[in-house]
C-alpha cells in the first residue's frame, strides 16, 4: 500500500459514488482523456471503462507513476512531471477533457496558470472536472459584492463558464483531509473580452484585491495615476469597495491599462 505524501496534498478519492459523480458531468466515450493527479487510480480505473479514445495522466510524484505504469501498462500514457512545469498546448492535438483531484496547495495556481496561457480563443481543453479546497470552490464561483469574491473569481469567470457540481466530505479521501472539498464544472465561453497581455488583468486585480476593505482610489490612482479620463468612461465611482466592481469592469481596467502601457 502506497503512503500518501504529505507535501504534495496527496489525498487519495475512494468513494465510488463522488467517482460516479464526477465521470456523469460529460461523455467521454471516444474522446480524449487527461487526468491531472491520478493518484493510485481509482478514477483512472473508471474512466477506462467508459472507453476514452486515449488517457493521459499526469503524475509528479514517481512511487504512483510506477504503479500507475504497472497497472495500467499500454492503457494509459504516463507523463511523470510537475504539472505547473508542463506546457498544457503540446499535450495533445485534439481538445481534451480534463479530470484532476488537485493538490490543494497548489490548486488555484494550476487553475490561473491554464487560464492566463490561453491565447486568443485557442482553448486546449473542452471541459475541466475539478476538484478544489471548498474554500477555494467558494472564492472561484463567488459574484459580486459578496466576501468570497476577489481576484480569483474574475479570472476564473473571464473565460470559463463555471458549474458547481457537489461537495465532498473528507470520508470520501484516503487519507482524510481536514477539510470538505467541491467539484467544479468549467467549459470555455464562446465569446470573451481579449486582452493583450492576459498578466495585466493579474495585476490590475492583484493590486485592486491587495486591500479588499478600503476604496478603490488608492489603487486605481496607483495604477492609472488619477487619470479622470478613464473613471469616466468606465462611470467608475472610486469609493467603492473592490469586491462592489463586476469582472467586466476590471477587464475593461486591464484594457486601458494596457492602453497607458503601449
Amino acid at each position: 500500500m502506497i503512503k500518501a505524501k504529505k507535501s504534495l496534498g496527496q489525498n487519495f478519492l475512494v468513494d465510488l459514488n463522488i467517482i460516479k459523480k464526477i465521470l456523469d458531468t460529460v461523455d467521454i466515450y471516444n474522446k480524449s482523456i487527461l487526468e491531472i493527479g491520478p493518484g493510485t487510480g481509482n478514477l483512472t480505473i473508471k474512466i477506462l471503462e467508459k472507453n476514452p479514445k486515449e488517457l493521459i495522466v499526469i503524475e509528479k510524484d514517481n512511487r504512483l507513476a510506477s504503479l500507475l505504469q504497472n497497472n495500467f501498462e499500454s492503457q494509459i500514457k504516463v507523463i511523470n512531471e510537475d504539472v505547473l512545469k508542463i506546457n498544457e498546448n503540446l499535450l495533445h492535438k485534439e481538445k481534451l477533457i480534463v479530470f484532476g483531484n488537485l493538490p490543494y496547495n497548489i490548486s488555484t495556481e494550476i487553475l490561473c496558470k491554464w487560464i492566463l496561457n490561453i491565447k486568443n480563443r485557442n482553448f486546449w481543453f473542452s471541459h475541466l472536472i475539478l476538484m478544489f479546497q471548498k474554500e477555494v470552490a467558494d472564492r472561484i464561483i463567488a459574484l459580486p459584492n459578496t466576501k468570497n469574491y476577489g481576484r480569483l473569481s474574475v479570472i476564473s469567470n473571464w473565460k470559463l463558464n463555471i458549474k458547481k457540481i457537489c461537495d465532498v466530505k473528507p470520508s470520501s479521501f484516503s487519507p482524510k483531509p481536514k477539510i470538505d472539498s467541491t467539484i467544479l464544472y468549467f467549459e470555455p465561453k464562446q465569446n470573451f473580452y481579449q486582452l493583450e497581455n492576459s498578466e495585466n488583468l493579474e495585476r490590475i486585480t492583484r493590486t485592486f484585491f491587495a486591500h479588499r476593505r478600503k476604496m478603490i482610489k488608492k489603487p486605481f490612482n496607483l495604477l492609472f495615476k488619477k487619470n479622470i479620463h478613464i473613471v469616466k468612461k468606465l462611470k467608475i465611482n472610486l469609493d467603492l469597495r473592490p469586491q462592489n466592481l463586476n469582472i467586466e469592469t476590471y477587464i475593461k481596467l486591464a484594457d486601458e491599462y494596457e492602453k497607458l502601457k503601449s
